[in-house]
């Protein structure tokens, strides 16, 4: 298996578009592409440089000519949950059809998107990436050629990375936000950076709730890790 992480700049994309003209970046949390339709459904954070940027942004990408569908799913400050469906843009039509596959989760900001992408030889590899360069600039930043060995040990490991991820997708988004501003904000640190009325102001709680959601989102996390543990070969 070679993968390949590349900075992509595409032409048709609704989100590189979108960083372009706004101060917003956009992190995918899921996507799934229908062949059928040739459609790309995404789930995506977004963090804007302050509300009002992001409120622009918002609406430029929900108004661009490639955008099928949106939906805003939660919102606070300047970070939103966003759902998505675009249509299939050149370079993801050229990865596709080539026998390209994403591998991991893509990032994008200031008009360019980093890909992380998997190709099965090195042919297919050679392919594609004359193809992006008809109508796309990108960048390859890192190459790898997965050899059976190392494959094989993240096969053996996948079933407890999964049991992380579900773990992250266990926390509601209020244990989800309040563990990421306390890691943020030194909650954790020794001395601490924040304490507990800092937290509870950030959300404009009490200490005792802000307390709880800290204790119900480390309970979670901390009994998939110990699984995980127990999964890793």
């Amino acid at each position: 298996m070679i993968d390949i992480t590349m900075d992509v700049e595409q032409y048709d994309c609704p989100f590189i578009d979108t960083t372009d003209d706004h101060g917003v970046g956009f992190s995918a949390i899921q996507w799934d592409f229908d062949r059928t339709d040739r459609q790309l459904e995404t789930r995506l954070m977004v963090e804007g440089d302050d509300r009002d940027e992001l409120t622009a942004g918002l609406g430029a990408l929900r108004d661009h000519e490639n955008m099928h569908d949106y939906a805003l799913l939660t919102r606070r400050d300047n970070v939103a949950h966003i759902r998505t469906v675009i249509g299939e843009t050149d370079a993801m039509a050229a990865i596709r059809q080539n026998g390209g596959y994403i591998t991991g989760p893509f990032h994008i900001e200031e008009g360019s998107e980093i890909w992380h992408v998997g190709f099965d030889d090195i042919e297919c590899e050679d392919t594609t990436l004359a193809e992006l360069e008809r109508d796309n600039e990108f960048d390859v930043l890192e190459r790898d050629n997965t050899e059976l060995p190392d494959l094989q040990g993240f096969v053996q490991n996948a079933g407890a990375a999964m049991t992380l991820i579900e773990g992250c997708r266990d926390l509601s988004d209020v244990e989800r936000e309040t563990l990421e501003t306390a890691v943020s904000d030194g909650y954790f640190e020794s001395p601490r950076g924040a304490t507990l009325g800092h937290l509870a102001d950030e959300f404009d709680v009490s200490k005792p709730a802000v307390s709880k959601n800290l204790r119900r989102g480390q309970q979670k996390m901390i009994e998939r890790v110990v699984e995980a543990l127990d999964e890793l070969e």
